[in-house]
């Protein structure tokens, strides 16, 4: 099974480097969407906001992003992944691709928020640390949903109506948790408690991930 995921990601890789379009249009679609919001605001937003915007940009960096994980492959084509692999390192490959790719896509736009908006965060690597599982966690819920919505018809909208309602939970904690990267203070052992449930949540979306997709699969 490793080797099928390693296969199967090498596929991904190569198939985003070479369609360089898709991957220059993520980038123009974050370097103009926060130029954007810093040409709307007066001057640099205090910190609440600034960590606000910072993740509400990701959550729908992360919808363009992997939105075609699952929509872009034909019906021929999953038949033919039907064929030569399992399911489970079928779901495993994309869900580690997307994670990888929303991370170093979470990292351009961090650079672009110091660039555009000023840095207000205190500790920058805490921030870091955050902004990665963050855009990871936020990349497997989504990538969860692409491939339901695969299911149906091949409708993209269906992945935003059923991601928005499990990830803003998620969101919300994202937001809190990054306060600790602006200097606020928690309460001892509070900002590692955030940081489990965090981690807790992607588990449990590979979790599911990996017992439901068997079931689409076979569709």
């Amino acid at each position: 099974m490793n080797r099928q995921i390693i296969a199967l990601l090498k596929k991904d890789f190569l198939l985003e480097f070479r369609q360089k379009h898709t991957l220059y249009g993520m980038l123009l679609y974050i370097a103009a969407t926060i130029f954007v919001v810093y040409l709307s605001l007066p001057e640099s937003p205090e910190t609440n906001v600034w960590n606000s915007l910072f993740w509400t940009i990701q959550l729908f960096v992360c919808v363009n992003a992997v939105a075609k994980s699952f929509l872009q492959e034909s019906r021929g084509r999953m038949l033919y992944f039907f064929s030569i692999t399992s399911p489970i390192a079928f779901i495993i490959s994309k869900l580690l691709f997307n994670m990888v790719l929303m991370m170093g896509m979470s990292c351009i736009s961090l650079f672009l928020f110091y660039v555009f908006l000023g840095n207000p965060v205190v500790n920058a690597s805490v921030f870091l640390g955050i902004t990665l599982l963050g855009g990871a966690g936020i990349s497997l819920v989504f990538t969860l949903m692409s491939a339901i919505a695969a299911k149906a018809q091949q409708n993209a909208a269906l992945m935003a109506i059923l991601g928005f309602p499990v990830i803003i939970p998620q969101l919300l904690l994202l937001i809190k948790l990054s306060k600790a990267a602006f200097g606020e203070v928690f309460r001892d052992g509070a900002v590692l408690q955030l940081s489990g449930i965090t981690f807790l949540m992607d588990v449990f979306v590979v979790v599911m991930a990996v017992v439901l997709f068997p079931y689409l699969w076979k569709d």
